[in-house]
């Protein structure tokens, strides 16, 4: 161990153990974490502490492996000032791995550090966190631009991010009464139905058997959630007074931004920059910045109106923002922490040097 001499003259031995908590998903699930309304308002909190420049929000870093599938695998960091925790996720996308290696498209771990003395706290699995915030996102937009008495909803995608979508939408529209699901394959459409339908009760699960427009058409709220780089929506199946939430890439025809009245993005300079339908028509000189109403940050801060009129046609892409899932990493944690949940481990027990038997483990 290190030490100092105090103006006593005692030896003061200093510990230099360094000590984190790592949380599995189970961790998580057994401490109450999978909690989309928690998810929401800390989402919304955070937005505001950003437009108060409360937050550091650097630039993702990208790793593309493979053009064409798109696998790949980004870092993410971001910094709560307030908090005074910086973190970062690292996350993997390879659209591929259900259909060639029957496992889950995206994984993703959190690494929070406070940034007093610099050390990590905690180290968690993100997938959960990752597909909360996403539907976080969406429902906080539904919320400001959704049609309050929204009965039908529809999806093209099935998998994990469309189930959280379709919780998270409930939560600020419990009128929502049906939805109808489109996937690539019929059984896809039946685990989405049986895994949801046990958790709505009051609603009613129509599976529309591949066809995306009849998933779609007249639909009060629509969602687009693949990996698919394809206009799948149609503009002619977005009725006046709908809600589109575009979760991927390029998911929709270009028509259907161009005839919608409000778009909305969670950032729109960092839309530039990627590959959505959005960031598509702007490489193209089709949509320009003044073609966007807002960031969602300034419909939650009140500084611009949502839905104005019941006809309006309204748009969301989020692209994801680093600083939002930092956010409810740490209230996840927190969360966990208060639970006494989690398993505690050493980075280090001491200093290198400082081992006793360091001379022995030196190869030289």
């Amino acid at each position: 161990m290190g030490f100092t001499i105090n103006n006593l003259g005692e030896l003061i031995v200093a510990s230099h153990r360094v000590s984190f908590t790592y949380l599995s998903q189970e961790d998580l699930l057994e401490a109450g974490c999978f909690d989309l309304r928690m998810a929401m308002e800390v989402a919304e909190k955070t937005m505001l502490a950003y437009e108060d420049h409360r937050i550091l929000f650097p630039e993702k870093i990208v790793q593309i492996f493979d053009p064409v599938a798109q696998d790949r695998i980004n870092c993410l960091p971001a910094t709560l000032l307030d908090e005074k925790i910086c973190g970062a996720k690292w996350v993997s996308v390879f659209p591929r791995n259900p259909k060639l290696h029957d496992v889950q498209n995206l994984s993703a771990i959190f690494v929070l550090s406070e940034i007093e003395k610099g050390f990590p706290i905690a180290v968690m699995e993100g997938t959960l966190a990752s597909n909360m915030r996403v539907a976080a996102m969406g429902g906080i937009a539904a919320k400001h631009l959704s049609r309050k008495d929204s009965e039908t909803i529809g999806f093209i995608g099935a998998g994990e991010q469309a189930k959280m979508h379709l919780l998270a939408m409930k939560i600020v529209r419990p009128s929502l009464k049906e939805c109808r699901i489109s996937a690539k394959t019929v059984e896809e459409e039946e685990q989405f139905i049986k895994e949801l339908s046990p958790l709505l009760t009051d609603m009613t699960f129509v599976g529309a058997k591949t066809v995306a427009r009849d998933a779609m058409s007249g639909a009060d709220i629509l969602v687009t959630a693949t990996s698919a780089q394809a206009p799948l929506l149609k503009a002619e199946w977005m009725k006046p007074g709908a809600f589109y939430s575009h979760i991927g890439g390029w998911e929709d025809e270009y028509k259907v931004a161009l005839q919608c009245d409000k778009i909305v993005c969670d950032d729109w300079e960092t839309v530039t920059h990627r590959t959505q339908t959005l960031s598509k028509m702007y490489a193209e000189g089709l949509l320009s910045h003044n073609d966007i109403y807002a960031d969602l940050h300034e419909l939650v801060s009140g500084n611009k109106p949502g839905r104005e009129s019941d006809d309006e046609r309204t748009y969301f892409n989020a692209v994801g923002l680093a600083y939002v899932d930092v956010a409810i990493a740490l209230a996840m944690f927190k969360r966990a922490e208060s639970s006494h949940i989690g398993q505690q481990l050493d980075l280090q027990e001491t200093m290198v040097f400082e081992h006793k038997d360091i001379i022995s483990r030196i190869r030289m």
